[in-house]
Formats: C-alpha cells, sequence, structure tokens
C-alpha cells in the first residue's frame, strides 16, 4: 500500500465503479441476482478452462524453441501466473510465471516474459479483431472509437518492431548496443545487454510465418471460447443478445483491463461490460448483475485453482518479491547455455 501504483490503480478502479454503478435500481439489481440461475455458471466455467488449457498449449509452442515442456508440467504454471494477475497489482502474475516457469524448468526468465509480452501482443490484435469484424451487426458505442484506434496503432506498432527484431536479431542488436553503450551508464550496460539477448530469443516464434498464424488462429480460438463462456452465462439472466455483441463485450472489456487498476481488474472490466449490454438496451439492472457475476466467475476459479496449485509447489505469497529480484539477477548476466537458445547473429541452435 506504500506504491503509489496502488494508489493509481485504486483511483481508477474506484472511478469506472462510480460510472459502472451511476444511477443503478439496486432494488431491481438486487432482485436480478436473487432470480438468477446460477447453474449456468457451471458450463461457462467449464468451457473458460478448456480456454486456459488451449493458452498452454499456445503458450508451450511458443516456448519450444527454448525448451519444450509437456502441457501438463506447464498448466498449473499457467494458472499460477493468472491466479498472480487477480491477487497482485500491475499484472505481477506474468513475473510469477515466467518465475515458476525458470524454478521448475530452468527456462531464464527474460525469454519467457517475451513470449508472455506476445501473448498478450496477440491477444490485443484478436480483441481488436472482434471489434471491427462484429461492427456491421454490432456497432460500437461512439465512446469508445477513439480507444480502438488508439489500441490499434498501439498494438500494430507493436507487431512490427518485434517482427523486426526476430528477422534481424543481429542488425537490431548492433543497433541497441550501440545506444546502449552512448546513452546508459557503464555499471547498467552488461545488464542491458543480457536483457536484450533473452528478449530476443524469446521473440523466435516469430521468424516463421506459419507460426506466427499459428499463434494467432490458436488466440482467436482461445477468446471464442471466452465468449461461449460469457454466452452461457448470460443464460442465467433474463436477456438476451446475439453472440456478435457478446463478441465486442469481450473485446471491449479486455481491452480496457490495460489500463491500471486494482488487482482482479476491479471497475475497468464492469463499467465498459454494462456499457456495451446497455448500449443493445439490456436494462442497467440486468446489465449491472450480469457483467458482475460474469466477474466473479472469470475471477473466483482460477484463483482458487491458482492458490491451490501454489500450495501444492511449496510457493509462497512472498515469491512474488523472489521473482522480481531473480529477474533482475539474471538479467545482469550472461545468457547461459541452459536456455537452448539460438545463436542471436544467426539464428543457429547453439
Amino acid at each position: 500500500m506504500r506504491s503509489w501504483k496502488f494508489w493509481i490503480g485504486l483511483a481508477v478502479s474506484v472511478l469506472f465503479l462510480a460510472i459502472a454503478l451511476r444511477g443503478l435500481d439496486l432494488k431491481h439489481f438486487w432482485q436480478i441476482l436473487r432470480e438468477a440461475n446460477y447453474w449456468w455458471l457451471l458450463p461457462g466455467v467449464a468451457v473458460y478452462f478448456v480456454t486456459v488449457w488451449v493458452r498452454t498449449w499456445r503458450w508451450g509452442s511458443m516456448l519450444d524453441h527454448i525448451k519444450p515442456i509437456p502441457i501438463g508440467r506447464l498448466f498449473p504454471v499457467v494458472v499460477i501466473g493468472y491466479m498472480g494477475n487477480n491477487v497482485y497489482p500491475a499484472r505481477m502474475g506474468e513475473v510469477l510465471r515466467s518465475y515458476v516457469l525458470r524454478r521448475n524448468e530452468g527456462v531464464p526468465m527474460s525469454a519467457s516474459l517475451a513470449t508472455v509480452v506476445l501473448e498478450r501482443l496477440f491477444d490485443g490484435l484478436v480483441m481488436l479483431l472482434f471489434v471491427f469484424a462484429t461492427l456491421p451487426l454490432a456497432p460500437l458505442p461512439s465512446a469508445y472509437r477513439w480507444l480502438v484506434i488508439g489500441f490499434s496503432a498501439l498494438f500494430g506498432i507493436a507487431l512490427l518492431a518485434f517482427i523486426l527484431l526476430a528477422a534481424r536479431p543481429a542488425r537490431m542488436s548492433r543497433l541497441y548496443a550501440v545506444l546502449v553503450d552512448q546513452l546508459a551508464p557503464a555499471a547498467w550496460r552488461p545488464k542491458l545487454h543480457g536483457l536484450f539477448d533473452r528478449f530476443v530469443i524469446g521473440l523466435q516464434s516469430l521468424r516463421s510465418p506459419r507460426e506466427i498464424l499459428t499463434i494467432l488462429l490458436t488466440s482467436i480460438l482461445i477468446w471464442l471460447g471466452e465468449t461461449l463462456k460469457y454466452w452461457f452465462v448470460m443464460h442465467a439472466f433474463p436477456f438476451s443478445v446475439s453472440f456478435p455483441v457478446l463478441m465486442l463485450m469481450t473485446a471491449v472489456v479486455n481491452l480496457f483491463t490495460t489500463i491500471p487498476s486494482t488487482p482482479g481488474y476491479v471497475g475497468t472490466f464492469d463499467a465498459p461490460g454494462i456499457a456495451v449490454l446497455t448500449q443493445f438496451d439490456v436494462p442497467q439492472p440486468i446489465a449491472t448483475g450480469y457483467t458482475l457475476v460474469l466477474h466473479v466467475a472469470l475471477w473466483l476459479p482460477i484463483t482458487l485453482l491458482g492458490a491451490f496449485f501454489m500450495l501444492r509447489q511449496s510457493i509462497g505469497w512472498s515469491d512474488i518479491a523472489r521473482a522480481v529480484h531473480s529477474q533482475e539477477e539474471q538479467d545482469a548476466s550472461p545468457p547461459g547455455p541452459e536456455a537452448k537458445h539460438e545463436d542471436i547473429a544467426t539464428g543457429v541452435p547453439s
């Protein structure tokens, strides 16, 4: 709570909650929650965990050039990371995920974090694809148009930069080395060079058009599966919208969760979700009840399973601090042979 990031996130969440709950008929809202058919959450949660399994397969395919890892061993690591995102600020669960992977499998953290960044990049691109694909059937509320334009530019530039890094690692490494040697203090240079080298290793899945297409198609499948969970949970409440509207809601709420907030994306998930549904004539009390229940159904099961895997692997809550410290130590050292990485200059396995 001493961190300024915590207070900024708290302020953002309070602001978005105020927007989400403004003018809400509380009596009607509580009635909606009491009368909901919560049995529909069961197939929704089941579908969600299928998507988590597919996410694990996607991550494993991105890690293959570093170290092949069976999906059964990788699944608990993914769940622990998503649990960490739900309870730690600033998506520190991604760092925790890379830390657990290093502890279990010996994969350098900077390399695995690069694959995590790629995951988030492709997730963002799929969200934008959902928005543009559903526009003819589910027009985007005008308040969000500039947000979508901004995210489109951001994700597009990031993807082009990463592809360039993966395709021309030697040239980009020389350019990066010149910048570091000219701008960074001498004591920091070894650490910065090691960070870049390992990060590029994690981007090697972008060197193949086939692998890029595989990651993209898998990401689309993942988010269609998550939208299917939205569809199942919808049946617990007295309203109905088309699947494209739920695709639009999925895209908008997940784009908004990239905004810094409290752990679990309080407010930044709820306000845009309610706004999308009310745009399509769903009464506010019903839209609010549905969105809040959906949020809990997305948050609680993965968090409980992640906590179980943490206990099973004897990982404590203090491991998030060890994860950050471990990353700093590893980045300060040159890449080691345990990463099974490709040579930065030639792309040939070393």
